[in-house]
């Protein structure tokens, strides 16, 4: 914090606007957490005199067990960031969720995994923008992007990689018999550069085309959707969500940057792997967790075998308990 504040307190200080406003963030994140810590601190010395006068006073107990419950939970929070040793994990992060193998069931399985992890985030206070989705054909969607804006977004994001599977009776089988769906679920870091990675205009190959879904007549009359294919690597990322075409691009190719990177972090990663003599990370082909809703309920973590049993909780957006067990894990 001394060394934050002391460089914002440089003179030449707001002459470098990018440089500074990476420090203000940086300063205003580590702010908020001394902030949360030493509140917690107070909270703990009040529970032990709340502790003192519960032993006098029975009634009290129930108040006590809240307090401490609640404490616990907050505790747990500042664990969590102690957890994060990546180089981008404090940043941002962008999520793409994928229909995999299943039909109709699939895509609509992805939906439903879109909105678990979009309300999750929502429930952790970050900012989410829907940057762009491409609809199924009978329901649900085939992918969908979106950015989220927070303290260590990626680092949380990052166990979310890989395969979710469903397991339950279809809504679209007549005969309601059971069907298992795949949904992908792909994470990058968001930068604004990547050192060591060039990207060439020759590479790339730009289309526009009509937005879709919702947007108002704009998006249905004009062409300001835009998709990027970076052709040595076949990775294409789309934008749909502005107005102007312009400002899908340069959306766009931030999207691409973020591919980019991840596509070498994974390959850093896999190279550690072999050298080690491990196993390697499929990611994507990965099935990290499975949803069961049929003849029973429950949801189970394959990584770690964390499960809940409460599977429509899961699915609204409670996910803490399977990302806190993951980092616990990736941390050992």
């Amino acid at each position: 914090m001394s060394a934050l504040e002391q460089e914002m307190g440089e003179p030449a200080f707001w002459e470098d606007q990018e440089r500074a406003a990476k420090t203000s963030a940086e300063h205003a994140g580590a702010s908020r957490r001394l902030s949360a810590f030493r509140e917690l601190e107070r909270d703990v010395d009040d529970l032990e005199q709340l502790a003192e006068l519960a032993v006098e006073d029975p009634e009290l107990a129930g108040e006590l067990e809240q307090q401490v419950a609640a404490v616990q939970e907050r505790l747990d929070e500042l664990e969590e960031q102690r957890l994060f040793s990546g180089r981008y994990d404090s940043g941002d992060a962008l999520v793409t969720v994928n229909a995999g193998a299943g039909g109709t069931d699939a895509q609509d399985w992805a939906e439903m995994v879109l909105r678990m992890e979009m309300r999750w985030a929502e429930k952790r206070g970050f900012k989410v923008e829907l940057l762009e989705v491409s609809p199924g054909e009978e329901a649900g969607i085939k992918s969908a992007t979106f950015l989220v804006k927070g303290d260590h977004a990626y680092g949380l994001y990052g166990s979310e990689k890989g395969v979710h599977r469903l397991v339950r009776l279809s809504p679209f089988d007549a005969a309601h018999r059971r069907h298992t769906s795949f949904a992908g679920v792909e994470v990058s870091p968001v930068v604004d550069e990547i050192s060591g990675i060039q990207i060439d205009d020759d590479d790339l190959q730009v289309d526009t085309y009509r937005a879709s879904g919702a947007g108002g007549q704009h998006v249905n009359k004009t062409s300001s959707a835009v998709r990027i294919t970076h052709k040595p690597t076949g990775i294409v990322v789309q934008c749909q969500n502005e107005r102007s075409q312009s400002s899908n691009k340069a959306e766009a190719m931030t999207m691409l940057r973020s591919k980019l990177l991840e596509l070498e972090e994974r390959k850093r990663r896999e190279e550690l792997a072999r050298e080690r003599g491990e196993a390697q990370d499929a990611n994507f082909g990965s099935q990290i967790r499975s949803y069961v809703l049929h003849p029973y309920t429950i949801v189970k973590d394959h990584r770690t075998d964390y499960e809940m049993g409460d599977a429509n909780r899961v699915l609204d957006g409670d996910l803490d308990g399977f990302v806190r067990a993951y980092l616990l894990k990736a941390a050992r």
